[in-house]
Parts: C-alpha cells; structure tokens; sequence
C-alpha cells in the first residue's frame, strides 16, 4: 500500500511542478500595430524569440522546447523503465499490491473523469474566466493536440503489442485515458493558470485520479499510466509548441500527424523563404515575434 501511495504521490509532485514553470512570454500579434502592452500570449508560450537569442543565448535548458518537453520525458523515461518486472518498483510489483489491497476493486468513474478539465474550462469561461486566448485559437490548439494524441497513443498501441493486465487485448501501452486525461489538464493549466495555479492543480489530481483508477480496475500496468501521461501532456505541449495562426501570419514550421496506407506518422514542412526573412530582419522579427 506504501509503494502504491508513493507512486501517486512522485506522479502528482512531477505534474505539479510543471504546471507552475511554464510561462507564457509573447504578446498577441492581433495587436501588432497598436502601442506594445504586458499580456502575455500562451499560444506562443514555448517559442523562443530569434531577436532573444542573437542578443543573449541562454543555456539549452532554460529554452522553452526544453521546459515543454522535460517533464512528458521523465515520466516516459520512468514508465519505460518499469515494464514488466523491470525498475525498483515494477509494474508487476505493482499489480501485486493492488491486487492485495483492493482485490474487488471498480468504478466506472474513470470514463467521465476524461474530459472533467475541458468541462471547468468551459465552465470558467462562462463565469467569466476568461482564458488566456480567443475561444477560435483554444479550439485549434485542442484540435491538433487531440490528433497528436490519437496518432501517438492508437500508433503505439499496435508497436508495443503489450498485454492488459487482465488479458483482456494487446493494447495496453500507452493508456489511452491517462493520456487523454493530462492532455486536457496540460491544456486547462495553459489557458487559466494566470488566473489561479489552482485551476492546473486540480485539473492534474484530476488527470492522476484517472491513471490510477486504471490501475485499480486491472486495465492497465503502472508503465501503461506513466507513458500515457507523458505522451498527454507532450501532446499539449508540442501543439502549443508549433501554433502559430495569428490571422494573416503563415506559419515558418508546420507539424502535423498523417496516416499514409493505414500507418500513422507525422508529417514536417519548414518554409525556408519565411525563415530567411526573419534572420535577415530583425524588424520583422519584432512585428510578427511581438
């Protein structure tokens, strides 16, 4: 049962830890042309500025790609690390204490609890709490996290081939709900967290609840929950990472996921004339950076 509480207690602390260090650092370009104002534009949260950069290049772990990315990376990197009887904490070992503690464990509680954190974002939104971008944006940004999610999560599934606990299928890694369950945290955290820490907060015990009631009701291995929370909160993050659609603004990088003869992938396209521009111009930089 220690083991168990200690589990949930490291995934809440690393989740918590990453929903007070992303910042959001650009202003709107919508208002490129009018005098320069403070808010801050967390579409643009992980880009890093090119203007920056050439006037001081800060270390590799202070850009923003790294802070969007260290955190989904160690908890893959721990879930990975703990597949079958591998780690000081196995997923078998875990299935052992489950199964001791709650033997006739289940809920159904975990279905609904998927999209608890897009429910309070709507909710808020209603009570006047605004987010911090245009409800057309958030929806973009969503739209092209959940199909990075989709891609990732149903792709891997079929590569891993692992078995559910209860040997239900072969498609138990990456659980689907834990990933969908912090993407929509991560996406909560973004939008309201200059609001109140609190709204990511709750959003990711919300999201772990959901990781270890999968666990309880024997659908998925403790390294299921890790690497699906992980790929979640990635998934986010890399769609807030490439967003750039700022009304009239091509983007100069674009990601997106395919699926090419029923194998799914991502497809990359740079636009190498938009980025010859900008680093012959700085100006130009500023007005669309800005």
């Amino acid at each position: 049962m220690k083991r168990i509480l200690h589990t949930w207690i490291i995934l809440s602390i690393s989740l918590g830890v990453s929903s007070f260090e992303l910042k959001a650092q650009e202003i709107d370009s919508l208002k490129v042309f009018q005098t320069p104002v403070t808010a801050q534009d967390t579409l643009k949260k992980y880009q890093d500025s090119t203007v920056a950069q050439a006037a001081n290049k800060a270390p590799f772990f202070k850009s923003k790609a790294f802070k969007a990315t260290i955190i989904p990376a160690i908890l893959i990197g721990y879930g990975l690390s703990t597949i079958k009887d591998n780690g000081l904490y196995s997923s078998y070992d875990a299935k052992r204490d489950i199964q001791r503690h709650f033997p006739n464990f289940k809920t159904t509680i975990d279905n609904p609890l998927l999209i608890a954190p897009y429910v309070e974002l709507v909710l808020a939104n209603l009570l006047n709490v605004k987010s911090n971008n245009d409800f057309l944006n958030t929806s973009m940004v969503i739209l092209k996290a959940e199909a990075i999610y989709a891609v990732s999560v149903y792709g891997l599934k079929q590569v891993t081939d692992q078995e559910r606990p209860n040997g239900e299928n072969r498609e138990s890694l990456p659980s689907g709900h834990a990933a969908q369950a912090f993407l929509a945290a991560s996406i909560l955290n973004a939008e309201l967290k200059h609001r109140s820490p609190w709204y990511g907060v709750g959003a990711y015990t919300i999201a772990t609840s959901v990781g270890v009631f999968r666990m309880l009701n024997n659908k998925h291995w403790q390294s299921d929950v890790f690497v699906g929370a992980g790929i979640g909160m990635l998934s986010s993050h890399l769609a807030y990472l490439s967003h750039r659609n700022r009304w009239g603004r091509k983007p100069s990088i674009v990601m997106s996921p395919t699926l090419i003869y029923g194998v799914p992938g991502f497809a990359f396209s740079l636009n190498l004339d938009d980025y010859k521009n900008r680093r012959n111009n700085p100006d130009l930089n500023k007005i669309s950076l800005n």
